[in-house]
């Protein structure tokens, strides 16, 4: 099967490391720690201009946090940069313990999330990150949207005391936000309104949703798109909202199904205000090897992807 090209747009990396570096010039508190990770989170300008705030600690991704911890401790502000896979599946205790348990000021940037790696397959695909880290007390997480969200995300984790996980991806994506988009942390973000059904995604899916919902309303079918990037905290009341309002709900995330997204809107619908929902994402299996866009195709992640759980979740709210 050949899948169709994604969205054109922007590396959200890009964003990250300019922002970082502009941030840098301005601040010598902050400093970056790596994985040998420099080129793949994009900061060889950061290296080439600042090159004693980079500590690369080699392919260690355990003490790698712990290092930050004790940077932190220290009186800096370390950005821990690593592809999200390793970042979190091998460090997950001292995420866990040296970071949230501590209160470190450490920020934790999982770049190439999701399926971004493709071709590399399983080992590489980062489909449980959120779901791991989400379970965690006292931990920000934010999954932002586009450059412009990522960059507001970048500067928002820079003044926060204490440590936030930020999850970026390589794949491309389009602004879905204007340049006077404000990120505030705990607070989603309404793209479009709509009265029939609520499709709630983050990352990289919300430029996707934004097109399904514009192919649902060809068919009259009215889709609200909400933005929610802030994963903890989260904004509890724009999903009762939407609950409420319009009583059937889609989550779409590039993520395992499990414990991420579509948990987090379910786990706050099943106690506040019960609708059918349908979670659109990797389907609780080991997603295979593959291009994004196949990989995006396979599971459902499309604009007819997303359009056929609507209606479904439609379909479903009328029968009861």
């Amino acid at each position: 099967m050949t899948a169709p090209p994604l969205v054109s747009g922007h590396d959200c990396r890009d964003a990250f490391s300019s922002t970082l570096l502009d941030i840098a010039r301005s601040d010598d508190r902050v400093v970056v720690v790596v994985n040998d990770s420099v080129g793949s989170s994009k900061l060889l300008g950061f290296l080439a201009e600042l090159p004693d705030r980079v500590v690369n600690v080699g392919i260690a991704e355990q003490n790698m946090v712990s290092v930050a911890a004790g940077l932190a401790n220290g009186g800096l502000i370390p950005f821990v940069c690593a592809a999200s896979c390793f970042l979190t599946a091998r460090a997950l205790e001292q995420i866990k313990v040296d970071a949230a348990y501590s209160n470190a000021n450490v920020k934790l940037i999982g770049v190439s999330s999701g399926m971004a790696y493709g071709e590399l397959g399983p080992t590489h695909h980062s489909i449980e990150d959120i779901a791991w880290l989400r379970a965690i007390a006292d931990l920000t997480i934010i999954v932002p949207a586009d450059p412009i969200e990522t960059s507001q995300a970048v500067r928002f984790a820079h003044a926060h005391r204490g440590p936030v996980f930020i999850r970026t991806s390589r794949t491309p994506v389009p602004d879905v936000h204007g340049p006077a988009h404000r990120f505030e942390i705990g607070r989603s973000v309404q793209l479009r309104d709509g009265r029939d059904v609520t499709i709630i995604a983050n990352g990289t899916q919300v430029s996707i949703a934004l097109l399904a919902a514009e192919a649902l309303a060809q068919d009259g079918i009215e889709a609200r798109v909400i933005n929610m990037s802030s994963i903890s905290p989260f904004d509890r009341e724009a999903i009762v909202a939407a609950a409420k309002q319009t009583g059937a709900i889609v989550t779409v995330e590039e993520h395992t199904i499990r414990g991420g997204l579509g948990g987090l809107v379910a786990e706050t619908v099943a106690i506040a205000c019960p609708v059918p929902m349908r979670m659109i994402g990797v389907p609780g299996v080991f997603a295979p090897t593959g291009s994004a866009p196949f990989l995006f195709e396979h599971f459902g992640l499309s604009v007819d992807g997303i359009g056929h759980a609507a209606r479904e979740v439609i379909a479903h709210r009328a029968a009861l």
